[in-house]
């Protein structure tokens, strides 16, 4: 286990970190720098070669409140992609801000999205840098969602599909026909259910719960039909959640810990 401290970082450091993984440039709008132990870790383990394949888990609101009051909660994620590091999410931590942030290197203010809305970006993003390398992408997500949105109007795939369950379906599928080198899988059932009842809910343990499970379906086919590649596990969820004294049901929006701070997790393998 790897656990990088104390929280020097922002989700920014995802495109960045990813990008180098990849051999690949940053989009020209990233503000961030890569995440070097990750990397450096990565390099020793591909001999200084670069990944050729990448998984992009991205749950909801999977924040670091969940470990607080489950301390192993995460131990699952952890056993699979072993590289750990905390991370602050961004102002405001809302959904699409938050991903788009993730997924540019960039804050808020140079990428435009600023509150809870999904335009379709224009600036440059991670998918244009993959593209521009001649990596082939896919994005899979709940449709509607911000991440099935906000990157449309590039020459990736897209999946929009009906809800969870339906992602990783299609993530195994995409998976097993090997047409990818990387592929986003978005789930948000924990986020929907916290907005319904509480962050510590049984309902809405039990979705995130869901979220680990699927992760580790989705790891298990990396592992069986990438085999023969250089290949990266990412676990990047993108805020955390707290309970409303307003509503006294959970939600997110804040500059506080429970919606701010954030585990990734990421799993780096050598083919063969």
């Amino acid at each position: 286990m790897h656990t990088y401290d104390p929280i020097e970082h922002s989700i920014q450091a995802v495109t960045p970190t990813l990008c180098k993984l990849l051999g690949v440039s940053s989009p020209t709008l990233c503000k961030a720098s890569p995440l070097e132990n990750i990397c450096q870790q990565a390099q020793e383990i591909f001999h200084g070669d670069h990944a050729q394949k990448c998984l992009i888990f991205a749950p909801d609101a999977l924040g670091n409140h969940l470990s607080h009051t489950t301390p192993l909660f995460f131990e699952t994620v952890r056993h699979l992609a072993p590289m750990v590091v905390s991370l602050r999410s961004v102002v405001p931590p809302k959904t699409p801000v938050c991903f788009a942030s993730m997924f540019t290197g960039a804050p808020p203010a140079y990428h435009g999205i600023r509150k809870y809305e999904k335009p379709v970006l224009s600036c440059d993003t991670l998918f244009d840098a993959l593209l521009r390398a001649d990596k082939r992408v896919a994005i899979v997500a709940v449709k509607d969602c911000s991440v099935d949105r906000i990157f449309r109007g590039r020459n990736l795939d897209y999946f929009s599909e009906p809800y969870d369950p339906d992602v990783t379906l299609r993530a195994l599928s995409l998976l097993k026909e090997n047409h990818h080198d990387v592929i986003v899988a978005y789930h948000q059932e924990y986020d929907d259910t916290l907005h319904a009842t509480t962050p510590f809910a049984p309902e809405a343990i039990q979705a995130a719960r869901k979220h680990l499970e699927e992760f580790v379906k989705l790891s298990e086919a990396v592992d069986r039909y990438w085999q023969s590649y250089h290949r990266i596990i990412s676990f990047t969820p993108d805020h955390g959640a707290h309970i409303s004294p307003t509503t006294g049901k959970g939600d997110h929006g804040e500059d506080i810990p429970e919606d701010m701070e954030l585990m990734h997790f990421y799993g780096i393998r050598r083919r063969g």
